[in-house]
């Protein structure tokens, strides 16, 4: 489908650097006078008891919505929230510019309000609302946006500033149709590849967490015989296994403070909640162990495989009896510590909490039986997933490549696009109602869903 495409015929140098040289038919013309900007505000004396869904910057991704819309009324609403938009517009940010924030609003968005952090980009007569969007979108126009934009921690841009912007514009409405069908069908055979690597990743961590829950309370043998264990919710286990408080098989030491005359480099890693922060010359553990995180990212479990610093944010295991320290690392995955934060703003785990938990322990050979069962599972579907990531990277990759290409008329489509299938054909409709995860999709048409959602 792309290894066909070639370059148009002829071409003519844009007399823009970013465009470089164009088809020699496109017309080259400033952004305003293609676009309306920011035509429509909401006036401050709206009611106060209006309701809209919001978007800002961080619900936005490039040519995606990375989370859903807050809905809001007027009189409780950030003062920036102001930009009001229509079908057919086009949003990018204006500040922070860094992160290409990029939304095409395909639906009716008769409630729906931006951030004055975008600039609303509504398409005159002769502009395909579409062809506007992937253009917006593409790397040589969001690159150009960031590298005139002023500022070091929120770098932005004015809009007058981008209105000056030097655009290539094919003719409407056959060439810009051809584009936006080869663009349209291909983009939705790229998102289809990623949801299908989306849930293939799912399934994998889905795996994993049984695979732990299985061997870490029954075992590896599947014939065993169970003993009651006392306690309802653990019902049955293995008979020749202890059943306990976790406070008799190991203990959570809170970490320490790095004082700052002591805080010089070295080879041995500090961790903190959220895992290695950095390295120091000295350790608190004589060798491998688990941490678990007490504040911030409370309740989160590193395994170290060697010596290593406890920051005073997190807790460390210390084992005693013989139990195996990797087999400890599983039963806490399995436990899911994170329900035992208190809940407060700042989440913490307290140790006082977590010891009374009943467990059950297999004696010390089997534990290491079990951890180097698990860890040889766990290093066959680690590859899986690292595959399908990468994967992603790179048809995500692709698509950004593609998108500018065709766009700035590197690459001719019309033909490609006419071989197509009719919209609708070829390809299913993509499913509803998924769950957003970091670099999902919020689908066109799920914005309502995704604002009811919000409210309930």
């Amino acid at each position: 489908m792309t290894c066909d495409l070639k370059p148009y015929p002829a071409y003519k140098d844009s007399g823009v650097p970013w465009l470089g040289d164009v088809p020699a038919h496109w017309v080259i013309k400033p952004l305003k006078r293609w676009v309306r900007i920011n035509v429509e505000v909401l006036p401050e004396n709206t009611d106060a008891n209006c309701e809209f869904r919001y978007l800002d910057i961080g619900t936005v991704g490039t040519g995606i919505l990375t989370g859903k819309p807050q809905r809001l009324k007027f009189g409780g609403a950030p003062s920036r929230a102001r930009r009001v938009l229509h079908r057919g517009d086009t949003i990018i940010s204006t500040v922070r510019t860094y992160l290409k924030a990029v939304y095409f609003v395909s639906e009716d968005a008769h409630d729906l309000i931006a951030s004055t952090g975008f600039a609303v980009l509504t398409p005159v007569q002769g502009v395909d609302p579409r062809f506007l969007s992937f253009l917006v979108q593409s790397d040589p126009f969001t690159d150009r946006v960031s590298a005139d934009s002023v500022g070091t921690a929120y770098p932005a841009i004015a809009e007058t500033r981008l209105g000056t912007f030097h655009v290539a514009i094919p003719p409407l409405p056959d060439e810009q149709l051809a584009i936006i069908r080869y663009l349209d069908y291909m983009d939705r055979r790229i998102r289809r590849y990623i949801r299908a690597k989306q849930k293939l990743i799912a399934l994998l961590n889905e795996q994993k967490q049984g695979i732990i829950q299985q061997a870490v309370t029954r075992g590896l043998n599947p014939d065993v015989r169970l003993k009651p264990s006392g306690v309802e919710w653990l019902g049955d286990v293995p008979e020749h296994w202890e059943v306990r408080q976790l406070g008799r098989f190991i203990t959570l030491q809170r970490g320490f403070d790095i004082t700052k005359e002591r805080q010089t480099d070295g080879t041995v890693p500090v961790v903190s909640s959220g895992g290695i922060s950095s390295y120091h010359n000295q350790s608190t553990s004589p060798g491998p162990g688990v941490v678990v995180g007490r504040k911030g990212s409370a309740g989160t479990v590193h395994f170290i495989a060697g010596e290593f610093w406890a920051h005073d944010t997190t807790l460390w295991v210390r084992t005693f009896h013989g139990n195996h320290p990797r087999f400890v690392y599983y039963v806490l995955c399995h436990l899911d510590l994170k329900r035992f934060d208190t809940g407060s703003a700042n989440p913490t785990i307290n140790r006082n909490i977590v010891h009374p938990e009943i467990v059950q322990f297999p004696p010390p050979d089997e534990q290491r039986m079990i951890a180097s069962f698990l860890d040889d599972v766990f290093d066959k579907t680690g590859r899986m997933i690292d595959d399908a990531q990468r994967e992603i990277a790179l048809i995500r990759e692709y698509r950004t490549r593609l998108i500018a290409d065709v766009v700035t008329g590197k690459l001719d489509v019309r033909a490609a696009a006419q071989g197509l299938p009719e919209e609708g054909e070829g390809l299913e409709a993509l499913d509803e109602g998924e769950v957003l995860s970091e670099g999902a999709e919020v689908k066109e048409g799920d914005l309502d869903a995704a604002s009811e959602e919000v409210d309930a």
